[in-house]
């Protein structure tokens, strides 16, 4: 079976399901704070397959012993992520996010009885048909994305007029392209929706009744292979530096990754119990050091060092 799962999973968050208004139901996962939450529901399911014997089975054919997540982050274990089974019909398991890598990136089924697995219904909105190679299998995977529908979300996308049109969707490299996924809402001005990202850089377009657009509104934008452009958003996180002491020191700078070690541009301002910076940064690792009247330092509070290839030890910030 697991030849038949070449399919990618692209994780991350994606919580308050029912805020996302579409024809066809999000099934299998949420995220909860810093877990992902996957949750198998039988009633989701009308067909399996029997691993061994390649037999499809209905749901009454069998009783469920067990139910384990089966993918790529776990070397398609069938008995490592045990779920629990937390009411008549349905299991859960719950996963740190730090136990999966970086860019969660992956593939996964429901297992039972640690053999037979779940096909998901075609009614389900995030499934891809599985491939092996360039050949189709009538078997279906489900997806994760790293955005989702919030009306308190921190990207809200507007496209004014198009009064006319019928369906409005925004796509990007959020949701790794899919036309379908987010399907804008209709307004007195045009059209919008808002989303929750993870702070990172990222590029959309507008999709009007199978028209590619770019943001008219948004002057950021990057050419793509089509010879047209990519519209951009920039989400990012203000984060807090605090050097504590120095109370002598002229002078202190902040300089990182995030602004190409400069020496001048980043100047901390002095406060009662030491010198303090804030300024926005985007998802993932940044290095960075003080700069004392000259003097480079690491950040003395923060334990989390790294060396940069170069010879040098800097101070490490994570944002997520």
């Amino acid at each position: 079976m697991k030849h038949l799962l070449k399919i990618t999973l692209f994780i991350i968050c994606f919580s308050n399901l029912n805020v996302f208004s579409q024809k066809k139901a999000i099934k299998g996962y949420k995220i909860e704070g810093d877990y992902v939450v996957f949750t198998f529901d039988k009633r989701d399911y009308t067909e399996a397959t029997n691993e061994r014997t390649k037999e499809k089975l209905d749901f009454d054919d069998f009783d469920i012993e067990n139910v384990v997540v089966s993918g790529n982050f776990n070397s398609w274990s069938r008995d490592s992520w045990k779920m629990t089974k937390v009411s008549k019909n349905i299991y859960e398991l719950r996963k740190r996010i730090t136990d999966f890598k970086d860019e969660f990136d992956w593939e996964f089924k429901f297992v039972i009885n640690n053999r037979i697995w779940a096909e998901p219904s075609e009614n389900i909105s995030n499934i891809t048909p599985a491939r092996d190679g360039f050949m189709n299998y009538y078997t279906y995977n489900l997806k994760m994305y790293s955005a989702y529908p919030s009306k308190n979300g921190n990207a809200k996308f507007r496209l004014k007029g198009f009064e006319n049109a019928k369906k409005v969707i925004v796509t990007g490299s959020f949701n790794k392209w899919n036309e379908q996924l987010f399907e804008m809402e209709k307004t007195d001005n045009g059209w919008e929706l808002t989303l929750q990202l993870n702070p990172d850089k990222y590029e959309y377009r507008f999709i009007v009744d199978g028209a590619w657009i770019e943001d008219p509104i948004n002057p950021m934008k990057v050419p793509n292979e089509f010879g047209e452009y990519n519209s951009i958003i920039d989400i990012s996180v203000k984060v807090k530096f605090f050097l504590y002491g120095y109370e002598d020191a002229k002078e202190v700078i902040l300089a990182g990754s995030f602004n190409d070690w400069s020496e001048h541009s980043l100047k901390m301002k002095r406060v009662k119990n030491g010198w303090t910076y804030s300024t926005k940064l985007p998802s993932g690792k940044h290095h960075y050091k003080f700069i004392v009247d000259g003097n480079w330092k690491v950040d003395p509070s923060n334990p989390v060092k790294e060396f940069d290839g170069h010879g040098n030890i800097n101070s490490v910030k994570m944002v997520k």
